[in-house]
């Protein structure tokens, strides 16, 4: 009995884990899916953010409560940031294969936690409190 009981628990850990590492990587790039630090409050932000092309803005966003993403360090400058947001805009118009290619200009992920050569990378990789283009 006991060893069924363990056989069970084991295979459920076994499957949230594989449900949150597939949750914890699903938003980067991909335009429909909802990053983990996502609220309706910090999406409304950031759709304002990105839509007026505020860097300044989106980076006390991304940086809030000593959150470190990865992609405050590639989006440098004012110049990239509007790149990035109009990758954002594109992808919210259904475009993706745009958005990813600015992405990766941009040496953004390709939408499953990737650079341009294929090395995982850091940071949620999306710049949004979830959805990238937000």
């Amino acid at each position: 009995m006991n060893k069924k009981v363990l056989a069970i628990v084991g295979v459920a850990v076994f499957g949230l884990a594989l449900f949150g590492l597939t949750q914890a990587s699903a938003y980067r790039g991909d335009y429909t899916k909802v990053g983990p630090n996502h609220t309706q409050e910090r999406e409304v932000q950031m759709q304002k953010i990105m839509e007026e092309k505020n860097y300044e803005a989106w980076k006390t966003l991304m940086t809030e409560d000593g959150r470190q993403p990865g992609v405050v360090r590639k989006i440098e400058n004012q110049e990239e940031f509007d790149k990035f947001a109009e990758a954002y805009k594109l992808g919210k118009e259904g475009k993706s294969a745009e958005a990813t290619a600015i992405r990766q200009e941009l040496g953004l992920g390709n939408g499953q936690g990737r650079g341009g050569n294929g090395q995982r990378r850091g940071g949620n990789g999306d710049g949004t409190c979830g959805r990238v283009g937000q």
